[in-house]
Order: C-alpha cells, then sequence, then structure tokens
C-alpha cells in the first residue's frame, strides 16, 4: 500500500488487522462536513485496498456524529439546483462505500447518532452501542426528506418500521434500536473497545477471501433494488431542496424557531 492519506476530520489508527477510522470533530459533535465525507470515502477506499481485515468506525468525545453540521446547512440556502444535487451524490457515494466495502465493518455508537450520522451507523455490518446512545433520522422535522438513507434503512428494518422512524423523526434509545434490529448489542462504555475487538477476533479468524465473497453475494442480491432505490432518492433529494418547507425548515431551524409550514408554495418559495 502507498503512503497514507493525511486526513482533517478523521483519525486513521491500525492495531494488528483492525484499522479503526475516528470522526475527529468533537468541538461539533463530529458533524459531518463535505470535506469528512470526502475523506470518509477515500479512507473506506484506501481500507479496500489495504491488508486490514476488519473496519471499526466511531466518534472522540461523547457523540458518534450528530449528523450534518450547522455551517453545511448555512450554506445550503444559496445553493444551486446543481449543488444540492452535487451534494446528494456525495453522501450517495459515501453511503455506497460504506455498504459495498469488502471488509467487515463494526460501529462502535459511543453516542448520538442523527440522521446521516445514524446512516453511517446502521449500514456498518455490525452495530454496537453505549446505553447512552441515541438514534434519529430527523430530517421531516426540519423540511428535508431523508432520501438515501430510506432506501438502506428499509432493507434493514422493512416498510413499516422505516416508515415508523422516517415519518415521526422521532429520536430512539440504544434499547429501542436493538429491538428493532438496527443495533446488534448494547455495551457498557467502559467495554465498549474490548467487546469490538472481541467481534473483530471473531472475523478474523474467518477466511478473508470467504467473507469478501459473501459481503459481495448479499450486495449483488440487493443491487438491483438498491441501485433504483437510490436514483430515486437522488432524484426525491434534488426536489425536496426546491421547495417552500426546505427553505423555510432550515431557515426556522437556523433561527431556533418553530417552522411555519405551508406558508408559500410547495414548489416556489
Amino acid at each position: 500500500m502507498g503512503e497514507r492519506l493525511n486526513y482533517k476530520t478523521i483519525v486513521i489508527a491500525d492495531n494488528a488487522q483492525v484499522r479503526t477510522i475516528t470522526l475527529n470533530r468533537p468541538e461539533r459533535r463530529n458533524a459531518m462536513t463535505r470535506e469528512m465525507q470526502k475523506e470518509l470515502i477515500a479512507a473506506l477506499e484506501e481500507a479496500a485496498s489495504s491488508n486490514c481485515r476488519v473496519v471499526v468506525l466511531t466518534g472522540v468525545g461523547d457523540a458518534f456524529c450528530s449528523g450534518l453540521d450547522l455551517s453545511e446547512l448555512q450554506a445550503m440556502r444559496q445553493k444551486s439546483a446543481a449543488e444540492h444535487r452535487a451534494d446528494a451524490e456525495l453522501i450517495a457515494r459515501l453511503f455506497l462505500a460504506l455498504y459495498e466495502l469488502p471488509i467487515p465493518t463494526i460501529a462502535a455508537v459511543n453516542g448520538p447518532a442523527i440522521a446521516g450520522g445514524a446512516g453511517l451507523a446502521c449500514i456498518c455490518d455490525f452495530s454496537l452501542a453505549t446505553p447512552a446512545s441515541r438514534f434519529g433520522f430527523n430530517e421531516v422535522r426540519i423540511g428535508f426528506v431523508p432520501a438515501l438513507v430510506s432506501a438502506f434503512l428499509s432493507l434493514q428494518l422493512g416498510d413499516k418500521r422505516c416508515r415508523d422512524l422516517l415519518l415521526t423523526g422521532r429520536l430512539i434509545d440504544a434499547e429501542e434500536a436493538c429491538q428493532l434490529g438496527l443495533v446488534n448489542e448494547i455495551v457498557s462504555p467502559e467495554r465498549l473497545a474490548e467487546r469490538v475487538q472481541t467481534l473483530a477476533d471473531v472475523l478474523i479468524a474467518n477466511s478473508p477471501q470467504s467473507l469478501s465473497a459473501t459481503k459481495k453475494l448479499l450486495t449483488v442480491q440487493n443491487e438491483a433494488w438498491l441501485d433504483a432505490a437510490v436514483a430515486e432518492a437522488l432524484d426525491a433529494n434534488a426536489i425536496s431542496r426546491e421547495t417552500w418547507d426546505f427553505r423555510e425548515g432550515i431557515t426556522a431551524f437556523l433561527g431556533k424557531r418553530k417552522p411555519l409550514w405551508g406558508t408559500g408554495s410547495r414548489t416556489e418559495g
């Protein structure tokens, strides 16, 4: 493998055959920016071509990932339709890179995982959470459409449960997330790293070729449906960002007030 890339928003650490990718913006509760999304894609591509056998995704501090950074929300109000489309395509690339990675992935969810952060946590092959972890797909509360994450969530939960989480935008605790199947198990904070390593050791003991082939098989089985779902999600995302509710939702959220839904045209602000 070539020289390690330099990252600004994430930290990469290797421990034997386990590579840990840590979201490293603790002052922003590891909120995602375009830079972080690009770095995560690069880190996953780098891992795929490395000799590591397991990839662990976690966050610094007391949060896993709090969703999209406020700076990104502020910038959205001035973006063109083409720029909105490019943003959606970037997050689609990230989710697909994580889902299709030929190496087993473990999310060590050390705190809240919200919106896109919840997507990252749930797309991993295994998700281990602490009792303090919270999960939420709150996009509808601020005029967004949880388009891209809906495709992956539908695969995991089925239609009825997916509708519950996406239409209410409610926050759920680790226990409910485990009951729903978003989380494999709940571990105390002091035991999280140990449990992740134990699970990684189980995976490393298996045939790397078999693991890769099995992951590829599972991906291919869902490929046609997922490709169509992501394409539909990109269109839905682009259309939603031209609506009154989208602009009103961002303005209200940034202004810390309740949104005034339906006071303007649904297609023109």
